[in-house]
């Protein structure tokens, strides 16, 4: 019986391969980057012909370095960047436009009216969402509206949609297969959360025909095999997560009240909270962790806007290092913030603060303050963000947190971590295999063609790096945390 199991990561700016045995480790790894179009300021895109291109060529180049061919492969499990949206003929299976990047703003009016509109409640209690053009609905309507003979392709049962995942699995199963899971749909702010299924009333809000929308599907399943001729043989597709889902799976966060974050360019925090939506009354997102079998858990999320991007700007802007990696010895200069606090709000501030007006600040500054001081402020802003986006899931989800787990570029710092484990009292635990996205979309995959028999199975398999423990005493972080909110305070409101 083949063993392994080939996971497709397809993200927003590259495609990735990796093959990962039965016991959960990495044989091989591919990845290919393609463009980003940006037709008008705010404007985001994607050629989907490319997309699909770069992920066919880095999953042959991933069973080439692995020595392996598709007979040998299991299953294949998919995800995605999420609420990156295409419509395509079906007849041809060519996209009719670029596909609209989830980055994308040129629908930020549209959502405006929607929140001003008497519907505005029923979007956030059906989808657990935030009305914005961050989601897929309003890129859908904008694509019906604006591509020439789109909406007569619709009426005539001839246009499909999708988010990536429902792209690939087109492509890989010649034109066959038009679904998506539950994850991917939840985040189109199209999906009734609570029946798991597309609502007829936002789509009549939105005018946007049912006929277009994929079959929605568990998580982990096997949809079709994928056409014979593109990797030797036949695979089963069998498993679907979007990215931040299938990192919280990767990270076996399966029972309610376990936490992970993953530290990119921004960060993105999921809470496992159980078989039943959590609405949030602190503006975090409720949205679907994933389904299996018959069986939907549900998660919250929370969003930091500006964590990586803040030591780009260190080494880019302010030039006070050469490398991001740089930025940890540079931090270990000084022994503390020295009274220094940066808060990056270079774009507002996101969840839970949720204010645009908000921009970035140095403050606390001496004349004994120096590049070591800024450099720790900046780390150290990375982890109070994270802990301001825990404290509202605490508070929404009334579940009582014991660890974060932690993944993402910025995870392999060392003092971010144990600074971010003494801001939150609570062990932050950092994995083995920091490939976690594409691991749950391997997991969810292998659960479904038995290479792994349940999820207690797969949680035998993870493995830790390392364990931080929280170590300032609660007198010190509370200072801290009060000097963080002064300087959070005086950022906000700065561009009204």
């Amino acid at each position: 019986m083949p063993s392994k199991i080939l996971a497709l990561d397809q993200g927003t700016t590259s495609s990735r391969a990796i093959v990962f045995d039965d016991e959960a480790r990495i044989l091989a790894v591919a990845q290919k980057e393609f463009p980003q179009y940006f037709p008008q300021p705010g404007w985001v895109e994607h050629d989907a012909e490319e997309i699909w291109s770069s992920q066919l060529a880095v999953a042959r180049a991933a069973l080439r370095k692995a020595k392996l061919s598709a007979s040998d492969i299991a299953g294949i499990g998919i995800t995605n960047q999420r609420e990156t949206t295409l419509l395509w003929d079906r007849r041809t299976g060519k996209p009719i436009h670029n596909a609209i990047v989830w980055q994308d703003r040129r629908t930020a009016e549209h959502c405006a009216s929607l929140q001003r509109s008497h519907q505005a409640a029923e979007f956030r209690h059906r989808t657990g969402l935030v009305i914005d053009s961050y989601f897929s609905a309003t890129k859908i309507a904008w694509l019906l509206k604006h591509v020439p003979g789109a909406r007569e392709l619709a009426k005539a049962g001839q246009l499909a949609f999708g988010t990536m995942d429902s792209w690939l699995l087109w492509k890989l199963t010649g034109g066959r297969v038009h679904a998506t899971d539950l994850t991917n749909a939840s985040r189109t702010m199209l999906c009734n959360i609570h029946e798991g299924t597309w609502d007829t009333e936002l789509l009549r809000a939105l005018r946007i025909p049912a006929s277009i929308l994929p079959e929605i599907r568990s998580s982990s399943e096997i949809y079709a095999e994928t056409d014979r001729s593109l990797l030797g043989a036949s695979i089963p597709v069998a498993g679907i997560a979007g990215d931040q889902q299938a990192a919280l799976f990767g990270q076996h966060c399966t029972k309610p009240g376990m936490v992970k974050n993953t530290y990119g360019t921004g960060c993105f925090m999921l809470m496992n909270t159980g078989t039943r939506p959590k609405a949030s009354s602190r503006q975090l997102l409720t949205t679907v962790a994933w389904k299996i079998g018959d069986v939907t858990e549900y998660a919250l999320e929370g969003s930091v806007f500006t964590a990586g991007a803040l030591v780009q700007w260190l080494r880019d802007g302010l030039k006070i290092i050469r490398r991001s990696s740089d930025v940890e010895t540079l931090a270990n200069t000084v022994p503390d913030n020295g009274g220094v606090y940066v808060v990056p709000a270079f774009a507002g501030l996101g969840a839970p603060h949720w204010d645009p007006w908000a921009r970035g600040l140095i403050a606390g500054l001496t004349r004994g303050s120096h590049s070591g001081h800024i450099a720790r402020a900046a780390l150290e802003s990375i982890a109070y963000q994270v802990a301001d986006v825990l404290e509202a899931m605490k508070l929404d989800s009334g579940i009582r947190i014991s660890s974060l787990r932690v993944d993402g570029g910025a995870a392999v710092n060392n003092t971010l971590m144990q600074f971010q484990a003494d801001l939150l009292g609570v062990p932050v635990i950092r994995p083995a295999v920091f490939e976690t996205t594409a691991l749950g979309a391997a997991c969810l995959a292998g659960l479904a063609t038995g290479v792994w028999k349940s999820s207690d199975d797969l949680a035998s398999q993870w493995k830790i790096d390392r364990i931080f423990e929280p170590q300032l005493k609660k007198s010190q972080v509370d200072a801290l945390k009060a000097g963080w909110n002064k300087a959070l305070e005086r950022s906000r409101g700065w561009a009204e």
